[in-house]
């Protein structure tokens, strides 16, 4: 087996975890985290998690499936978007092709309803980046994304979005301003401090609300310990 293959056969395996071993301690993680958000927001209705990271190999995209996974457990109907036009790997993890989604929606090439995806885990939608698109920023400011966020929070309890790196290009910068909350994935041993510091400032000049920062991966704890969250007010 090529490193290609490993490589996209342990996303899907991460990227699903808490459905397939929900006994394993990073499996409780990801539901602590799905407790800690939901205290943080209070009283306040909050439909739309962007997830995003400084850098790519953070593990937003882990974070963001499996943030949605546990929420949907919770019997919550929740739709998770591949937001990430330009290296997207959602439809890799869930077995779905990826020949339209959200960027032949955006291009009005498609229709919502024409490319949602029901996948194996009850009350958990996906829609697919679609066909990576040459623009794929300037998509993400049209109109129609905002048309797409308000008519989803109309069918679902929960949207989860995931975003390319936020240090990388400006595509999450656009959708924390069109949402009303976001989340920031930082890896133990990788994100530098000063990463670490100009994520956060980017992500508390949005107007999303800044829930905080979930660290990947620490070593230095134990497994259990591996996702965990602190609220940033």
């Amino acid at each position: 087996m090529s490193q290609k293959s490993k490589t996209a056969l342990l996303t899907r395996s991460l990227g699903r975890v808490s459905f397939q071993s929900k006994q394993l301690p990073v499996s409780e993680g990801f539901r602590t985290l799905r407790t800690n958000i939901q205290f943080s927001t209070g009283s306040r209705e909050m439909k739309t998690i962007v997830v995003t990271s400084s850098r790519s190999g953070d593990g937003k995209t882990t974070t963001s499936s499996n943030l949605a996974i546990v929420i949907a457990q919770q019997g919550k109907k929740v739709l998770l978007i591949d937001a990430d036009m330009r290296k997207p790997s959602l439809h890799t993890i869930y077995h779905i092709p990826n020949r339209k989604g959200l960027s032949t929606i955006l291009a009005g090439q498609q229709v919502l309803e024409d490319c949602i995806n029901q996948t194996d885990i009850p009350r958990l939608d996906l829609l697919t980046s679609g066909p990576i698109p040459p623009n794929p920023t300037e998509l993400l400011g049209f109109e129609e994304m905002d048309e797409l966020i308000e008519g989803t929070k109309k069918l679902y309890d929960f949207i989860i979005i995931d975003t390319p790196p936020l240090l990388v290009v400006s595509d999450a910068q656009i959708l924390l301003n069109k949402c009303e909350s976001s989340l920031l994935i930082f890896k133990s041993g990788k994100t530098s401090k000063q990463d670490a510091k100009k994520s956060v400032l980017l992500m508390k000049k949005s107007e999303a609300k800044f829930l905080g920062v979930s660290l990947n991966q620490n070593k230095e704890k134990k497994l259990k310990d591996a996702y965990y969250y602190t609220s940033e007010e």
